[in-house]
């Protein structure tokens, strides 16, 4: 048997040739793992800022430490509490939300966390 030189690469059909095309393509796929790795992360820095108001006030009512949670069956929102909110996500509740127009309340309502997550 013989063998390549070094600087070739291996005869197509070989075993070698098989061999130095895998390590050639994990080559290419760590190159292009490492280029999706740096798109998402730019794409995440670049749309950290554009939060919706709707998420803001249902973070901000999570923050507070509201309890509520939604319930999403066939596209119709429901909220559900099994615990009483702290008075200040009460509060924040009442004048924030319920005081929103009924589409605008739902899109708040849409970001709870929903009955079925921990």
């Amino acid at each position: 048997m013989t063998t390549s030189p070094t600087n070739m690469s291996p005869d197509n059909g070989t075993d070698d040739a098989r061999s130095f095309d895998t390590q050639q393509a994990e080559a290419d796929r760590q190159a292009a793992l490492e280029a999706a790795r740096s798109n998402a992360r730019s794409t995440v820095d670049r749309d950290s800022g554009t939060e919706t108001p709707s998420l803001k006030l249902a973070k901000e009512y999570l923050s507070l430490g509201g309890r509520r949670r939604s319930k999403i069956d066939d596209n119709i929102t429901t909220v559900r509490q099994w615990e009483e909110d702290p008075p200040a996500a009460e509060r924040f509740w009442k004048e924030r939300v319920e005081t929103l127009p009924k589409d605008e309340r739902k899109q708040v309502e849409d970001f709870l966390p929903t009955i079925n997550t921990p």
